[in-house]
């Protein structure tokens, strides 16, 4: 690698949009949503129950068919998933990590254009979907 003023200019400009990112309204609605949902006594309750019936479920996971509960406690647990998903401070942490990682993933697309339109990116969002060029293009997921 050549450090010349060309890498420093180039590292001003990330410098920059690290900062634009963690100055921006996006940025800051995810960070109230998630202080929001990290101070919910109702969400830390939703929580604890979901992590304990998980791992009540995870116990018997292993043998499935052959443990008679299994069914129960995999319905058990994902009624209290569900619960904790509709959690009106979880809904709004979850929308706000949405929207953020959606300027992201853009950002990540721009960058990866911008070097070569053969860089493989992240298709495993739906934002990539629809674009030309991404994932791998071949038959690898298959």
């Amino acid at each position: 690698m050549i450090i010349n003023e060309k890498l420093f200019a180039l590292e001003d400009q990330c410098n920059y949009l690290f900062k634009s990112i963690k100055e921006s309204n996006t940025m800051k609605e995810y960070l109230n949503a998630k202080k929001q949902m990290e101070q919910s006594t109702e969400v830390k309750a939703l929580l604890a129950d979901f992590s304990k019936k998980k791992e009540q479920y995870e116990k018997v996971a292993l043998y499935q068919n052959y443990a008679p509960e299994f069914r129960e406690r995999k319905l058990v647990v994902r009624q209290a998933k569900r619960k904790l998903d509709l959690n009106e401070q979880v809904a709004k942490f979850r929308l706000a990590e949405n929207q953020l990682q959606q300027i992201l993933d853009e950002i990540g697309q721009q960058l990866a254009e911008t070097v070569s339109l053969t860089i493989k990116i992240d298709a495993g969002n739906p934002f990539f979907e629809n674009r030309k060029h991404s994932g791998c293009g071949g038959n690898c997921h298959g």
